[in-house]
């Protein structure tokens, strides 16, 4: 894992830290059911990795604002020629917008994106040194960050437990029955108070893995699944 640099915005470090929320409570059936759920994924994929090429914070950053709409595929195809010759703020303000778009422009809202990550690598530059600021509240003000991207990065690099909501995460949290929540944030406060704490770290990885080549959107693969014992969905494809 690359070893994070932290930069506390002036708001983060005058902030206390507030109380976290009360997890709900749980029958003692459904705590172990979810216990179980989480503990094949770990005896099967000990240290799931994200799909996202990197080589620090920074370029980290960069790849998860630019894979929103975007497989990781395609992200790491143009980031590959782009983070070699620019794996700083600094060096990203050196290529530009126009320069960027060239490198990006197979990704979806290339443009758009492109004027993000030029923004903030001036903000970066100016206001944090050029480092990235591993923090929620600093994160999120960037151009182009949002709460899922900042999840990813905080969790990703070891800062916080935090389980970002993708589509993939929100379509087998509900087929799993762990959140009915109708919004990704929804799901990502239920997910977070249920989840064991053993597994938080390691679960976003694991339920967009999941979701990508087992419980795919259309014709989920509940044959090869190895939770299908423990999921309440499954009657509904097998044979469909």
């Amino acid at each position: 894992m690359v070893k994070a640099s932290v930069v506390k915005s002036p708001a983060a470090r005058a902030r206390k830290p507030t109380a976290s929320k009360r997890a709900p409570t749980l029958k003692p059936a459904e705590r172990a059911r979810i216990e179980t759920i989480f503990a094949r994924f770990a005896e099967l994929t000990p240290d799931p990795r994200g799909e996202l090429e990197y080589v620090n914070p920074y370029t980290f950053l960069v790849a998860v604002a630019l894979s929103a709409q975007a497989t990781d595929k395609s992200v790491n195809k143009a980031t590959a020629p782009l983070f070699a010759v620019a794996d700083t703020p600094r060096k990203m303000l050196d290529v530009g917008v126009e320069r960027l778009e060239g490198f990006i422009r197979t990704i979806g809202l290339y443009r758009t994106k492109a004027k993000n990550v030029i923004a903030a690598a001036h903000i970066l530059v100016d206001q944090y040194g050029g480092e990235v600021p591993l923090e929620r509240v600093a994160l999120q003000s960037l151009p182009g960050v949002g709460r899922k991207t900042a999840s990813v990065v905080l969790n990703q690099l070891g800062i916080e437990p935090a389980i970002a909501v993708d589509t993939h995460v929100f379509r087998v949290s509900h087929r799993l029955d762990l959140s009915q929540a109708t919004t990704p944030d929804g799901v990502e406060r239920e997910l977070m108070a249920k989840v064991p704490e053993t597994y938080k770290t390691r679960a976003h990885h694991w339920l967009i893995l999941h979701g990508r080549y087992i419980c795919v959107a259309r014709k989920p693969k509940c044959l090869s699944c190895p939770v299908i014992a423990l999921c309440p969905s499954a009657a509904l494809f097998i044979g469909a």
